[in-house]
């Protein structure tokens, strides 16, 4: 069959070129009938026009306009064809109307178009193009010579110039006409010699190809077996060839000796059905595939694919059975179907994307965050529901970094089937092919609205105080930074204020942590009532806030608001069950004036909220210069008063106290003192507040206890007779559970009675003990210890601490006794004082007598004892001790104050 294939196509291709071969010259007979028409038309152009010019006669201009149309005609066909972007219809249209050769047009158009650089067809048109110029005069000489015969006006002479030029350009045209007759016919001669020699050539070619197919298939027939058979055995998938009526196997190839494990031999003969596990009954339809288990050596098995079809070995019916090898494909679908299972089991939601980004699957948990199913979204872009936290749709530079083989992890705003919007985690990465184009997109995503939530709520805890919600100190500053650049562009005024509650430790102690907590909130809220829009407060530690306005022209424009803090802060404050009354001081620093930074303008509005509420209290202070080198002081005080307790710089001194009656000395108050090795003596107005903000003030009563106590030892070794000492002590060691337990040991070691020893304590001091000092008063009292209340009437008088148990002494502050007696008030609340007293049966001291008319006054009044610079001034112990024994030798002092002699 294929050698008559290929003798039928040899012959149609003779056919062909024949056809060809006629087609063409066809075609150049049209073009001769053409050239024909040309030339005839050229000449009779000619003889018209010259005609026209000897007789002027119409019918001679009417013959030259006839054949001069029919050149232009050809001229416009050529012309179209050459540019190649011509009409077809127009052309062949024109070639009629030139009487060309009907049936030879369209071979006619094909030379023009396709041959016109051929040999001798470039020769005619070029020779046809070089008479193009002289053709159009000959229109310009009928125009001319039409227009001298309409008025009448040509001479003979001019005829005879007109006739001259026709002469001319005739024996120009006419060689050039001849040229291109010649051409044509000679290539008309060249293409049928070419036509021949391209049909000849091309039936001895078929030839030759027939020939040598003749002999490949020959060839290829002789080889057939052998080739079937290195196929057969080199199969990859085992074939089996068996008798469609036994059922028997007549053949195998080596992959199924191989994978069964028997040589060909042993297998020829034997049923098909004894290779599988399983039976094979229905699995044998001719084109289907069917699965089962290939039987192998040493009793394994092999998962295979059978597939079967009917042949024909001559008149016997085979089935030709191919036995394909699956255990990879088993192992892929076992690895896919866990990793399906993976994926509907875990947590995260994930989009699958084909390359357009449609979504074509979605596991359970996109579901269940999402709320869209598979079927919801199925052919809808991954990213339709999907924008960035700005709002924005995600930009196709994602898509572009991921198709560059990288992966896209970031946070965009997701919508749910309800149309709820929250935040996720978004992962996506492409799956591409071996051509590396992507074919998937996945994408993996979490819900992070919870842990954005807890972010935020760390966030807005590490950067406010978590009990009111200001502002803590960290972003305070950053606030105060920010501010400080805007001022420093704008030229405005930044104010900082500092703002310290008085006396908030007393609510603490008399109420509870928990009730300071409680206010402390209310006391933010009212700050924050205060401020305006872009104003901050903050909380920068215990009952200390700031507050930052930006903003302003001058640094004195924050007085208003100052004024209303210190206002509303100072109104009566509803806690619980408990109406607490507060009121706070206030530092004022701003920038540029006090500050470039915020670290200096918090600690300058530190140094004026002290200098506040050193001087006055419920006030407000601007910060000068003066009041941070008081801060600095404080502090050089601060470190020096640590290094006095090692250094034992402390010394008592003692003041009597004298029986108003008798004048006698009855007691003395042992005084502290801080002997500074380059300052001198400090007073204890100066160091006591620095000590108790430090926390050593216990360290130093200790002291005072031990010192004190040591003293009376000495006095008493000495025969000076047995007096009354008194001690100051502080609420913080007054306090403290050690407090009791300490004194009675202090005695204890220097075998001292405990009527020796007063414990004196401010009525303030008592105020912040709260339920401490009942129980305190009660154990003092079982031990023999005498208290008495100092400063009374100076603070928040509480009668109900002079009926406790120890209670048995009563000081007037001298801030009462200074007045008397001619101040009525000072006297009235005296008089109050000392029948009060007396009606309690408490023994009355009265501080600071100065003079005569007060001792008189106090003493009719009813007072028992004085204390003050009329009697003496503060004393060193052995002069105590001289005093009391008159009769000892005195002991040589340094120059001393003494006190005024009294009249």
């Amino acid at each position: 069959m294929p050698l008559a294939y290929a003798l039928v196509g040899m012959v149609g291709l003779i056919l062909a070129l024949t056809w060809g071969a006629l087609q063409v010259q066809t075609a150049l007979a049209g073009f001769l009938n053409g050239e024909s028409i040309w030339s005839k038309a050229q000449k009779q152009t000619v003889i018209a026009l010259d005609a026209y010019a000897t007789k002027g006669d119409a019918a001679d201009l009417a013959n030259y306009k006839l054949n001069y149309d029919l050149l232009m005609a050809d001229h416009w066909v050529r012309e179209q064809i050459a540019s190649g972007n011509y009409d077809y219809d127009a052309v062949a249209g024109a070639l009629r109307r030139s009487r060309t050769v009907t049936i030879a047009i369209p071979g006619v158009i094909f030379i023009l178009h396709h041959f016109a650089d051929a040999p001798y067809m470039r020769d005619a048109l070029q020779a046809w193009r070089s008479t193009d110029s002289s053709i159009a005069e000959l229109d310009t000489i009928a125009t001319a010579l039409k227009a001298g015969y309409a008025t009448g006006g040509i001479s003979y002479a001019e005829i005879l110039r007109q006739r001259e030029r026709i002469a001319t350009i005739n024996s120009f045209i006419e060689p050039r006409s001849k040229l291109f007759s010649r051409a044509v016919a000679d290539g008309a001669v060249w293409i049928g010699q070419v036509l021949f020699g391209g049909v000849l050539a091309a039936a001895a070619i078929a030839a030759l190809l027939w020939l040598g197919m003749a002999r490949r298939i020959l060839a290829s027939v002789r080889g057939t077996e052998e080739r079937y058979r290195l196929l057969f055995d080199s199969a990859a998938d085992a074939i089996v060839m068996v008798d469609e009526a036994s059922g028997r196997i007549l053949d195998v190839n080596r992959t199924a000796s191989a994978w069964t494990g028997r040589d060909v031999d042993s297998l020829v003969g034997d049923r098909f059905v004894h290779l599988f596990v399983q039976s094979l009954s229905g699995q044998q339809q001719a084109g289907r595939a069917a699965t089962n288990a290939l039987l192998g050596a040493n009793g394994g098995t092999r998962p295979v694919e059978t597939q079967t079809s009917l042949v024909n070995w001559g008149s016997q019916p085979v089935r030709q059975a191919i036995i394909r090898d699956i255990s990879e494909r088993v192992a892929m679908e076992q690895e896919r179907r866990v990793a399906a299972e993976a994926l509907a089991s875990i947590a995260e939601g994930v989009i699958i994307a084909d390359a357009a980004r449609h979504v074509i699957s979605t596991n359970a948990a996109h579901t269940d965050l999402t709320g869209f199913t598979t079927q919801a979204l199925y052919g809808k872009r991954l990213d339709d529901t999907r924008r960035l936290p700005d709002g924005r749709p995600l930009p196709q530079s994602i898509w572009d970094d991921v198709a560059a083989g990288h992966n896209w992890l970031g946070e965009v705003l997701n919508t749910r089937s309800d149309g709820s919007i929250y935040p996720e985690q978004l992962s996506i990465s492409a799956i591409r092919n071996a051509d590396s184009q992507v074919v998937y997109y996945v994408a993996v995503f979490t819900d992070i609205h919870e842990a954005k939530t807890n972010q935020q709520r760390l966030e807005h805890l590490a950067r406010h105080d978590p009990l009111t919600g200001l502002v803590n100190r960290a972003e305070f500053e950053r606030y105060c930074s920010e501010a400080i650049a805007v001022a420093e562009r704008e030229r405005l005024a930044v104010v900082v204020l500092f703002i310290d509650l008085d006396a908030f430790k007393i609510v603490n102690d008399s109420y509870s942590h928990a009730i300071g907590d409680r206010l402390l909130i209310k006391v933010g809220e009212r700050i924050r009532r205060q401020l305006s829009d872009g104003d901050v407060a903050g909380r920068i530690g215990g009952d200390e806030f700031t507050v930052l306005i930006p903003r302003l022209i001058l640094r004195e424009d924050a007085r208003a608001i100052v004024s209303r803090l210190l206002a509303t802060l100072s109104e009566p404050l509803l806690v619980d069950d408990y109406e607490i009354v507060l009121s706070a001081s206030i530092g004022v620093a701003g920038y540029p004036l006090d500050g470039d930074n915020a670290a200096a303008l918090i600690g300058n509005a530190d140094a004026a909220m002290y200098a506040a509420k050193t001087e006055e209290r419920n006030a407000f202070r601007f910060y000068t210069p003066m009041m941070h080198a008081d801060t600095r002081q404080r502090l050089q005080l601060a470190t020096e008063l640590r290094q006095a307790l090692a250094r034992n710089e402390f010394h008592l001194v003692f003041q009597p106290s004298i029986e108003l009656r008798t004048g006698r000395i009855v007691a003395v108050e042992a005084l502290l003192r801080w002997q500074h090795p380059e300052r001198g003596e400090v007073l204890p107005a100066e160091f006591i507040p620095v000590a108790e903000g430090l926390g050593l003030i216990r360290r130093i009563d200790e002291w005072v206890m031990q010192a004190t106590c040591a003293q009376i030892q000495a006095w008493d070794l000495a025969g000076v007779p047995p007096i009354r000492v008194a001690v100051n002590i502080s609420a913080r060691w007054f306090g403290h559970p050690a407090f009791v337990d300490g004194v009675s040991r202090t005695l204890q070691s220097r075998q001292l009675s405990a009527q020796r020893l007063l414990l004196e304590i401010t009525e303030s001091a008592m105020l912040q003990l709260g339920d401490d000092t009942e129980r305190t008063m009660r154990t003092l009292h079982a031990l023999g210890i005498a208290v008495a209340i100092d400063d009374f009437g100076t603070g928040y008088s509480s009668m109900a601490y002079l009926k406790l148990p120890a209670v048995a002494y009563l000081k007037i502050d001298r801030s009462f006794v200074t007045g008397l007696p001619g101040d009525t008030n000072d006297a009235a609340i005296t008089e109050a004082m000392l029948a009060m007293s007396r009606s309690l049966g408490l023994i009355t001291i009265a501080e600071g007598i100065e003079t005569e008319a007060q001792h008189d006054f106090l003493l009719r009044a009813g007072c028992m004892e004085g204390q003050g610079y009329l009697y003496s001034y503060p004393l060193k112990p052995d002069e105590i001790q001289h005093l009391l024994c008159p009769n000892q030798p005195p002991v040589p002092a340094r120059l001393r104050l003494v006190p005024p002699k009294r009249t």
